[in-house]
């Protein structure tokens, strides 16, 4: 399906971006806590959202 040049640049592709990501989060991450308060509670209203939904189809299904 790919090749070995292929496989090995899109492993390579993939540790490098998540370190340069790790990187930028990790400097960025006094901003966030200073601008993104409450955010983690969005989030878990999200999910439960989801899980209620999927809840409802498996009772109901």
């Amino acid at each position: 399906m790919f090749s070995n040049g292929q496989l090995i640049f899109g492993i390579l592709f993939f540790i490098v971006f998540a370190v340069i990501i790790g990187f930028q989060y990790r400097k960025d991450l006094p901003l966030h806590k200073k601008h993104y308060k409450g955010t983690l509670w969005v989030l878990l209203a999200f999910i439960g959202f989801i899980g209620m939904i999927a809840a409802v189809k498996f009772i109901f299904m």
